[in-house]
Parts: structure tokens; sequence; C-alpha cells
């Protein structure tokens, strides 16, 4: 009875998949991956700019807050109540510098800052005004580091502001002054006078030395 009864069964599974037509079977076999890649495209396209926070319609935050545990950042300074060095510079002309203690470096001269002391500082003089070499590299002979060749203790490091725009400076420059014991940094005059009031004020005058270029400088052609 289990044989007869499987036999019947697969001939009415025969019998009814002849009744339909060939091009339906195709139908029915492509049916499942066409809904599986319909509904692997519909994850993909899902967009995350939905699920974005809105822009705030205010920059009002509400009344000041009155409690007293609120952080003060001025009193985060630590320099606050350490008075800057004479020598840290107040302001950059286009031919000077005006230094903090009121002494004024006029008629197109540089500034060497050395030991809390400040001389006026020319390295272009036998060199036809001319501080670049032929590879665009800012140069200056030996002789214009005379001071650093005679100071004892000597600076930890040396700023250079090099004027209105800044260049590297040959290796034959940085090796004299490395040669020295004295790391070197380069900037534009302008930042270079800001850094060297930070780290004067912070380290002291004596670890810290400046030689800068007015903002006014031009290379002669």
């Amino acid at each position: 009875m289990n044989l007869l009864a499987s036999r019947t069964v697969r001939c009415l599974d025969y019998s009814y998949l002849n009744t339909f037509p060939k091009s339906q079977y195709r139908c029915f076999a492509r049916r499942t991956p066409i809904q599986q890649n319909r509904a692997h495209r519909s994850i993909h396209s899902s967009s995350t700019l939905s699920r974005a926070s809105p822009v705030p319609k205010s920059k009002d935050r509400g009344p000041k807050s009155q409690e007293d545990t609120q952080t003060d950042f001025s009193e985060l300074n630590v320099l606050s109540n350490t008075a800057a060095p004479a020598t840290s510079i107040d302001a950059c002309h286009s031919d000077g510098f005006q230094l903090d203690s009121g002494l004024k470096i006029v008629g197109g001269n540089g500034v060497l800052l050395l030991s809390g002391e400040a001389f006026t500082w020319r390295p272009w003089l036998g060199r036809n005004s001319r501080l670049l070499n032929a590879k665009g590299q800012w140069e200056c002979g030996s002789e214009a580091w005379g001071l650093l060749d005679l100071v004892w203790p000597k600076p930890d490091l040396l700023i250079l502001g090099l004027g209105p725009s800044m260049h590297p400076i040959s290796p034959e420059t940085r090796a004299h002054i490395n040669s020295l014991g004295i790391r070197v940094e380069v900037q534009d005059t302008r930042n270079a006078a800001a850094q060297f009031n930070l780290l004067a004020t912070e380290r002291g005058v004596g670890n810290i030395a400046a030689a800068l270029i007015p903002m006014g400088w031009k290379e002669t052609r």
C-alpha cells in the first residue's frame, strides 16, 4: 500500500507539472534569485544621511550658568604672572622692530636677540643685498654669526625670521649653526617674533635666541 501510494503521488506530481508550459518553469526557477537581489539592493540603498541631526535654528544656549564650578580659562595661563623679557618683540615694522623695553631698531636693520641683549644685524652686507642662493635657499656667511661664536653659555635654540616669507636655509648655514651646539628653527619674521616672545618668557632669554630680518626686506635682482 505504501508503494502504491507513493507511485500515485509521483504520478500526480508529474501530471500536474505537465499542465504548465515550459516558459512558466523558467519563471518559477528565477523567482527566488530575483527576490534575493531586490532584498540585497534595498539593504545597501538605505541612506545614512536621513539619520543626521538637523541643523540648529539658533546658537542661543540659554542664560549664563550661575554655578561656581565653571572653569575660568584665563586662570589656566601659567605665564600670566611672568613678566615678559625686555627684549621681547612688541611690533614688527617694514624697516625695523620695536622691543618691549621701548627700544626701536630702524633704518632697515635686522635684530639679533641674544642673552637678554639686542644687536642690530645686517647679514646681507658683503653679499650684494642678496640672501638667497641660486637654489632659492637662504644663506649667509659665517661672519654673520660672530656673536654666537663668542657668547657663553650658548643658547639652546636660534629662531630665524627670514622676512615676509619663509625659505629653506642652505645646508652650509644650518651646519655652521649646529656646529656651535645650537638648534635652529626657520619661520617668517612675524611668526618667529611671536615664538621668541613665548619661548623666551617660558624658558628664559639665556636659552632662546632670535635673528630677525625686517618685514619689508626685498631681494636685490
